[in-house]
């Protein structure tokens, strides 16, 4: 072949190479389909058998009745309660995180699923696999070698490259399909202790026990579809589930595939029945337009809206940097925002009108409503929300006031960078 055309031939296929790389890339930037685009109009409040029946139907699960859900602060209750329950599985363990690194915490969990599936419980696990980037290979080959089946969820592969950028950050425990986990804690050392220090973080997780937990179960075999093709089904992973308490409560998920607006419409739901108040913990408060338009309503209502986020201790500055600049406009309206002081602050709650509650993996921001995998629990019960709210309080005594003031004078430097990164919120 001709030199000239055997050169020619070549920046063909490089530029056809090239393309492809970035359209590749380009998809991680899209969001789905489904998108919400007009605010949600307020016309019942959160405890309405109206409003029951939308989230059900909107949402997908219905909302169960007989189920007790129990709170845990940090790691220092956390971690014991989750290796106790793992301990005691007698026939199945399902679990699901986006956060696995190597360390003491990661060793504990690693042996006790391996001890398990030693036993002949069935143990199935489910990583992220950027998530898990920061584990050795020794705990998984320890879980393995013992029995359990460990999944990477979407491994860096030229096949999904497309959806390199979609991962799942739900965090899900299911024994026996009995007792069921949820919340923000990942398995590494800096949720351990009590929020001592900046060195361990400020989180909550809940424990499940009742018919909801079923659910729980329907949105681990979601990840497990999809990562394996095999549905777990049967007795061991879907009993009968007798009533455990009196709390009303539904479990639901979000993914880009399938749905990618659950999530979001979950929250602008929620803060357009709010007639009250609206306490918000947000570990990461990055939220869109239609979001703060919903919450500024919610104000002219003459709900009282407090949020809770990380102070200067947060693990990603430019989360904090791009969450500030859309402080403003809620702070002008009303709300008011506290920083929190000691620790990395973690938790992801919201608590409306002191009756419904909603915690789980979901973050306050576009990439929990638009890319991520996401898994959420609702509980409907004035007792249980009560309860969280004075966790709320007790955390707003270590926090410290942010106004517009201070939002005005923010650093020349701060409003620089907020230019930069505003555009890319929904990749952070």
């Amino acid at each position: 072949m001709d030199p000239r055309r055997r050169r020619k031939l070549k920046w063909v296929l490089y530029t056809v190479a090239a393309t492809i790389v970035a359209i590749a890339i380009g998809a991680n930037f899209d969001v789905p389909e489904k998108q919400l685009e007009r605010k949600i109009e307020h016309l019942h409040g959160v405890g309405s058998a109206q409003f029951r029946r939308e989230v059900a139907s909107l949402l997908g699960p219905a909302v169960v009745n007989g189920n007790h859900v129990e709170a845990y602060n940090n790691g220092v209750e956390i971690f014991p309660a989750m290796l106790e329950a793992i301990n005691s599985a007698e026939q199945t363990i399902n679990f699901e995180t986006y956060i696995y690194w190597s360390g003491d915490v990661g060793r504990q969990f690693a042996e006790a699923f391996a001890a398990k599936a030693r036993e002949g419980v069935k143990v199935n696990v489910i990583i992220d696999w950027v998530g898990g980037l920061k584990m050795d290979e020794e705990l998984l080959a320890m879980m393995e070698d013992a029995g359990a089946r460990v999944e990477l969820y979407r491994p860096l592969e030229w096949y999904n490259i497309s959806r390199l950028n979609n991962r799942t950050h739900r965090k899900l425990l299911v024994i026996d399909g009995k007792v069921g986990f949820t919340g923000g804690v990942g398995i590494a050392d800096v949720w351990s202790g009590n929020a001592e220090d900046p060195q361990h973080w400020r989180d909550m997780h809940f424990s499940v026990r009742g018919p909801v937990v079923s659910q729980m179960q329907a949105a681990f075999n979601d990840n497990w579809i999809k990562s394996t093709g095999e549905v777990l089904h049967g007795p061991a992973y879907f009993p009968p589930q007798p009533e455990a308490g009196d709390m009303d409560a539904q479990v639901f998920v979000s993914s880009p595939v399938g749905g990618g607006a659950t999530m979001h419409l979950m929250y602008l739901m929620a803060i357009a029945a709010a007639e009250k108040s609206l306490d918000i913990h947000a570990s990461y408060f990055v939220p869109d337009e239609l979001a703060v338009d919903a919450l500024q309503a919610a104000i002219r209502r003459g709900v009282k809206v407090r949020i809770l986020v990380p102070g200067k201790h947060i693990d990603s500055e430019t989360v904090r940097i791009a969450s500030k600049k859309l402080w403003g406009p809620l702070l002008e309206a009303g709300a008011e925002v506290y920083e929190y002081k000691p620790t990395m602050m973690h938790v992801k709650m919201i608590i409306v009108d002191d009756f419904m509650v909603s915690v789980g993996s979901t973050n306050f921001d576009e990439r929990s409503f638009q890319l991520n995998d996401e898994a959420s629990l609702n509980i409907y019960n004035r007792e249980f929300a009560l309860a969280m709210r004075e966790v709320f309080e007790r955390d707003l005594r270590r926090t410290e006031t942010y106004d517009h003031q201070k939002w005005s004078e923010r650093p020349w430097t701060e409003k620089f960078m907020e230019t930069a990164i505003i555009p890319l919120r929904s990749q952070l």
